[in-house]
């Protein structure tokens, strides 16, 4: 699992170094590659994955893949600045307002964004019906319906007069981590014309199971493990999965959750031992 992890990670990286080299070598590109670097690459393992399950090349499926965690890193620069989560330490490094400043950070989301659409919309990706779609979806998961609209009610629930209740946490994350996870794995579906039911299924589970393994984390991992600030929730009294389901309970629901996602793969026998293995995978990680 690591070392295809790996390989995808390296994949994704040279092809982002490739997408990132017309933009030169000012601050602004310079912040990009800096906020691009790094990561699990987890998204654009699921895209790699499901492209591969459904017969599509490596060389049409980096395209997704790449659109995906430039997204991401678009997001998290954003997550971290002062007026979101406020944050220092990112993949355990500086994080782009606190290396650069606020301004770069804001454009540097802007300009990664923009590029994410980009890298979709490439028709190298395939037909013109295939682009639309994966855009159209892209565009879902990532603004008010999906990531952005989790944002909103993340930073809502902060100066709420009552702690959010567990459906109202799931609801939250199924935006602001789940939208993104599953637009991941059922991109491959989409660019082969398939059903993306299962693969819908596989990652709606592993998303949830993402973010609760993630504030499992903050209550036992290290900042030099996790590469960012671990207990900021307990110590602001914020609800998670842990403090309505407790360390074990939520652990227990974790791996009910990759039970779930394993069951949902059935349909493709072998050929989904790799997502089985990471699902297993976003449960046992320690960063």
């Amino acid at each position: 699992m690591q070392e295809r992890l790996a390989e995808v990670a390296a994949g994704v990286a040279a092809h982002l170094d490739h997408v990132l080299a017309p933009f030169g070598t000012g601050e602004l590109a310079q912040a990009m590659r800096y906020a691009t670097e790094g990561g699990k690459r987890l998204r654009a393992y699921l895209v790699i994955e499901g492209a591969r399950l459904h017969g599509v090349p490596a060389e049409q499926a980096i395209w997704p893949a790449t659109a995906i965690e430039a997204l991401h890193a678009y997001s998290l620069v954003h997550d971290d600045m002062p007026c979101m989560d406020d944050d220092d330490l990112r993949r355990g490094r500086p994080t782009v307002h606190r290396k650069w400043d606020e301004a770069t950070a804001v454009l540097v989301g802007d300009a990664l964004q923009s590029l994410a659409f980009e890298c979709v919309a490439d028709p190298r990706v395939g037909s013109a019906e295939v682009r639309a779609e994966l855009c159209l979806g892209l565009a879902r998961a990532a603004g008010g319906q999906g990531m952005v609209l989790g944002q909103a009610l993340d930073i809502a629930a902060e100066t709420a007069g009552t702690p959010l209740s567990l459906d109202e946490i799931t609801t939250l994350q199924a935006g602001k981590t789940g939208a993104l996870i599953i637009w991941s794995g059922i991109a491959g579906a989409v660019m082969a014309g398939a059903d993306p039911a299962p693969l819908t299924r596989y990652a709606q589970a592993v998303g949830l199971a993402f973010q609760i393994a993630d504030d499992i984390l903050d209550v036992e991992g290290s900042a030099e493990e996790t590469g960012k600030a671990v207990g900021k929730d307990a110590a602001a009294g914020k609800a998670t999965f842990v403090s309505h389901l407790g360390l074990a309970g939520a652990k227990s629901r974790a791996s009910a959750l990759i039970d779930e996602a394993i069951a949902a793969l059935d349909i493709y026998g072998e050929d989904g031992d790799d997502l089985r293995a990471l699902a297993r995978f976003v449960i046992a990680r320690s960063s």
